[in-house]
């Protein structure tokens, strides 16, 4: 399971039982759950009494640690001997493993439920606008005096049945790459239909 060093790290500061003691980690593993998988969840799932002594900053690299791997192990529909392995890599003692997979198992239907509710399929583009800006300076205030491009790509989801617009900005430079790699993905397509 490839997760990155950020993720890992926080995992591991979790697995370190100075920095989180037995109940801390029960509550924090049980509050990860709970705000992937309950929609009310607010951040007051960590406000416990007993995670108090923990620096908020921590507390909350843990949590998103132990989040992102709920969730890319709901996604790859890793069993308790794939959960324990990356656990063991991570210096989880016994104890935290069998915790961990335990409450895993138990929220395991309810994660697939919400990670297959998110949908399957990439949206379709239906139109594509642009214009033009010229920038002046930068939020740091650098003289830039570049022409700039907005981009704003209309497009369709197909699970969902929404027309959302996503919009980005681009220099010249991005924007010709973008060009060339639409058509280089065109002419792949043209080529794959007459097979």
């Amino acid at each position: 399971m490839e997760l990155s060093e950020y993720v890992q790290k926080g995992f591991q500061r979790l697995a370190d039982p100075c920095s989180f003691d037995s109940k801390a980690f029960t509550l924090l593993l049980r509050a990860a759950f709970q705000s992937l998988l309950d929609a009310q969840a607010d951040e007051a799932v960590l406000d416990h009494p007993d995670l108090k002594h923990i620096d908020p900053v921590v507390l909350k690299h843990c949590h998103a640690a132990a989040a992102t791997y709920i969730l890319e192990a709901g996604k790859q529909r890793a069993d308790k001997s794939t959960l324990s392995t990356f656990l063991e890599d991570c210096k989880f003692d016994r104890e935290r493993i069998e915790l961990f997979c335990t409450e895993y198992q138990s929220n395991k239907n309810s994660l697939e439920i919400l990670l297959g509710s998110i949908g399957r399929s990439l949206p379709h583009i239906t139109d594509v606008s642009w214009r033009l800006e010229y920038q002046i300076k930068t939020n740091q205030l650098h003289k830039m005096h570049k022409p700039a491009y907005l981009v704003t790509l209309n497009v369709e989801n197909t699970d969902s049945h929404s027309q959302p617009e996503i919009s980005f900005s681009c220099t010249m430079e991005q924007l010709q790459d973008l060009v060339g790699k639409l058509k280089d993905a065109s002419k792949s397509l043209e080529r794959a239909t007459q097979l």
